[in-house]
């Protein structure tokens, strides 16, 4: 039991270190991480008395 807790907990950090590389080195190959950029307009009714 104790060898499987092992495998996955090298398992675990593997896969946080893959994804390290993956967040730093994704845009060189082309992965895009922002999101879109769109201008988002509403009109506003203030009331006063």
């Amino acid at each position: 039991m104790l060898r499987l807790i092992k495998w996955l907990f090298y398992l675990a950090i593997l896969g946080f270190v893959a994804l390290l590389v993956y967040a730093y080195l994704g845009p060189f190959f082309g992965a895009d991480f922002s999101p879109p950029q769109t201008e988002i307009r509403k009109d506003i009714l203030l009331e006063t008395d």
